[in-house]
């Protein structure tokens, strides 16, 4: 299976499960997932400054990848995960834990096994220290930067 037709599949099974969400869910946390999303695009940038890791391919590749994961899986698990635990903060940080770990451990390897990407100056640990932090920083962007403004009762 070539790495473009299992990135399009990603992007494509990723978007079709958020058919399963009524618009309204989606509309509410879509600030707040593409609040996250600048942030991955700016750590991406920052990985060919400090050479994080290399994608086989070059710059084409990376992009590629960098935009098929944020905007495809990230994307639609950001979300979902928002609904399934909207106001209820010990289990919003239980499932990133466990989707954290999951990310950093287990599919990195696979990731990387695939072609996807090699880890060069970054490990397993930072993927999951990284990713668990922006974990906070989304709840506390939902919470009081979104949610205070009450924009997702807006039609």
């Amino acid at each position: 299976m070539s790495i473009s037709f299992f990135r399009i599949c990603m992007i494509l099974i990723s978007w079709a499960s958020l058919l399963f969400l009524p618009k309204s869910v989606v509309r509410r946390f879509l600030p707040v997932t593409f609040f996250s999303a600048s942030i991955l695009l700016i750590e991406t940038l920052l990985s060919l400054i400090f050479k994080w890791w290399k994608v086989k391919g070059g710059l084409n590749a990376l992009v590629a990848d960098a935009l098929g994961f944020i905007f495809g899986p990230f994307l639609a698990i950001n979300i979902w995960i928002f609904h399934l635990t909207h106001k209820k903060f010990l289990v919003y940080t239980l499932v990133n834990l466990l989707m954290d770990l999951l990310f950093a451990f287990p599919l990195n390897a696979f990731f990387q096994k695939v072609g996807f990407y090699k880890l060069k100056k970054f490990t397993s640990i930072h993927l999951f220290l990284i990713s668990y932090a922006l974990s906070f920083f989304n709840y506390w962007f939902q919470k009081y930067i979104i949610s205070g403004k009450n924009i997702e009762t807006r039609t």
